[in-house]
């Protein structure tokens, strides 16, 4: 009995809390409420941030339901262009056709706290979506508003080294997503004037990196990973430096998931070290294909591969033959470093042909390898394939072992991004001739 009035205590309270909030922002929509705008806003903003998980979602059900537009305005507006399609009609159609939510979300985001809200908003909204399909016109408005505010043109690009803030350091730590920090002496050295590290940070998120990007400079194009994040490697001379690698790049904030961020750090870095380090002539990555493995483990049939050549599809077979017969016939065991130690120089080039085959062919296609798809359309050419670039667990089990480099030619990025988007991967002579 006692833990059933508790309950209803708690939904009592819950239900007080979000009628509270959904007032509160209607106050903030109102005309009245742009008197004292921001003083509504903060107290909105300290709501949602106190809202636990079941009023959290009944939030969200009123933001999608009852701050979406009016059909009927907007059938009636759309009627009213299409009879008349002046400047005037088109304005009233677009006013009506936006969701209210859109405004109420704009004045939550000029409060000091309100962007940093917003996107641990988005975040939940994130995790719960896939269960709450009826969201998603909400996660559209929020994806659109963080795509305007999260604009380059507004983010600060710092670097980041050994004399940075240590809570800065500590979550370059946590986020880093690509190559495991192991601890402090790893992240010094990854910080070494050989080694770079850049983030972007928003104004109104002064202290949290939203994307940090590991560079290390060398001087020639790297081949495999291991040698970049050995942390007992000596320092490189600046004298040596020729080639900038580009070896991980992390988001650290799951709230701003598909904002365009990563490609324009790449292309700031490249421009910056341009700047200080004029001898750096090449910029490249050093990048994993984390889909690979997982692609010809399934046995895909080769025949359907968009943009295919004559009797290319009997040369993947014959490639995966090869390596079949290797593996005595279960590919998985090219996860395992012992079946490396075996392979001769035939089949090497099997596995770089396969590989090859799954970049060049369906990197264009929504079934891409995503590190591949980032890259290329970002103007990026696929430069290398490196057989044993990655022989860690997690890059055997991804990939093979296999990585690639991708080269970001400053002068021909937006002509290899335009042929990316019309379905064909930039590439160099070296790849080529691996089909």
């Amino acid at each position: 009995m006692l833990d059933e009035l508790r309950e209803a205590a708690a939904r009592q309270r819950a239900n007080h809390h979000l009628r509270s909030l959904v007032f509160g922002c209607k106050r903030l929509l109102s005309e009245r409420g742009e008197t004292n705008s921001m003083a509504i806003a903060r107290q909105l903003v300290e709501r949602i941030d106190a809202l636990p998980e079941g009023p959290l979602d009944d939030f969200f059900d009123y933001l999608s339901v009852q701050l979406s537009p009016d059909p009927q305005r907007v059938l009636q507006a759309a009627q009213d262009y299409v009879e008349l399609p002046n400047a005037q009609r088109l304005i009233a159609l677009t006013q009506v056709a936006e969701p209210p939510r859109q405004e109420l979300l704009r004045r939550l985001n000029r409060t000091p706290h309100g962007t940093a809200t917003l996107v641990r908003m988005r975040r939940a909204l994130l995790q719960r979506l896939p269960k709450k399909p009826e969201w998603m016109a909400l996660e559209s408005d929020l994806l659109h508003l963080f795509s305007s505010w999260f604009n380059p043109g507004f983010l600060q690009m710092r670097r980041v080294d050994w004399n940075s803030p240590a809570r800065l350091l500590e979550k370059i730590i946590h986020h880093e997503a690509v190559h495991e920090i192991d601890g402090w002496d790893d992240l010094r050295r990854r910080l070494q004037p050989d080694r770079r590290c850049f983030a972007f940070f928003h104004p109104q998120l002064p202290d949290e990196p939203l994307i940090f990007v590991e560079v290390a400079l060398l001087p020639d194009m790297p081949p495999a990973i291991a040698p970049l994040i050995d942390k007992a490697s000596p320092p490189l001379l600046p004298e040596r430096f020729r080639v900038a690698a580009f070896y991980s790049i992390s988001n650290c904030e799951p709230g701003l998931r598909n904002v365009s961020l990563g490609n324009f750090l790449i292309k700031s870095v490249a421009e910056q070290l341009q700047r200080e380090l004029p001898r750096i002539k090449t910029f490249c990555t050093l990048s994993p294909i984390p889909g690979l493995a997982a692609w010809l483990l399934r046995e895909p049939d080769f025949a359907t591969l968009p943009n295919l050549r004559r009797h290319a599809a009997t040369d993947f077979e014959a490639a995966r033959q090869h390596l079949l017969a290797l593996c005595d016939g279960d590919l998985a065991a090219l996860q395992r470093a012992a079946t490396h130690e075996r392979m001769d120089k035939e089949s090497t080039a099997a596995l770089l042909t396969l590989c090859a085959a799954y970049l060049l062919h369906l990197s264009p296609t929504p079934e891409g390898d995503p590190v591949a798809r980032f890259h290329l359309d970002n103007g990026a050419r696929l430069e290398r394939l490196n057989a044993h670039g990655n022989m860690s667990a997690k890059g055997l089990k991804q990939s093979f072992g296999v990585m690639v480099n991708y080269l970001y030619d400053l002068d021909k990025v937006e002509a290899s991004h335009e042929k990316f988007k019309q379905g064909e991967v930039a590439r160099s002579r070296a790849v080529h001739t691996v089909m």
